[in-house]
């Protein structure tokens, strides 16, 4: 066994636990950097809508024509890698309905959005796309809306990792002997602050 290993044993277990919080906050804050970037400036973004910066949504509208052979069913999955592969759409596909006359279904991302119209009976189709530009759609990516399960894992590690860091930010604290009551003392003003702003908001 080497000499820092044994060392390292005697080490009383409060500063072996000090040095592994500080070891992971330091690393975690470091790994998460962008992500609470940018969380905090889509959250800034997202409580002032008025903000555009002068970005207006782009619509287009394109036609086409489909095999009849997709539309008896219809077959859903056909279509879809049809309008991707000639039209370009993206996103999750869903909303899909259709009668007698009519099919229709759309596209979803972040900001984005392509709706789909078809003709059963002669296979025309119509897609209008809507795209509202890169701050709807950092917007959206805060929220989570339209953007599939890869980044609904994203956010959920993110929350986690988050966590993680605030608490190991609370336990190193614990060992700051000349600053520990104050620390802790701010924390609590912190938590009512808090609680007393989630009451305003609440009414």
């Amino acid at each position: 066994m080497s000499s820092e290993s044994a060392q390292s044993k005697r080490r009383p277990f409060r500063l072996r636990f000090h040095s592994w919080i500080r070891w992971v906050h330091t690393y975690l804050s470091m790994l998460t950097f962008l992500v609470v970037l940018f969380f905090s400036v889509t959250g800034i973004l997202l409580n002032h809508p008025e903000w555009t910066f002068g970005i207006e949504p782009k619509t287009t509208e394109a036609r086409g024509t489909l095999d009849k052979a997709l539309l008896k069913g219809p077959d859903w999955i056909g279509i879809e890698g049809v309008l991707r592969r000639t039209q370009g759409v993206r996103g999750i596909a869903g909303e899909d309905e259709s009668d007698e006359r009519e099919a229709s279904l759309r596209f979803s991302a972040p900001a984005y959005t392509a709706d789909v119209v078809i003709d059963r009976e002669t296979g025309a189709y119509t897609v209008k796309t809507e795209a509202q530009g890169w701050l709807a759609t950092i917007n959206d990516l805060h929220r989570g809306k339209d953007s599939g399960r890869a980044w609904a894992w994203t956010i959920d590690l993110s929350g986690a990792f988050l966590v993680l860091l605030s608490l190991t930010g609370i336990g190193m604290v614990f060992f700051l002997k000349k600053v520990k009551v104050k620390a802790l003392l701010t924390v609590a003003v912190g938590v009512v602050i808090v609680l007393v702003l989630i009451k305003l908001a609440n009414g």
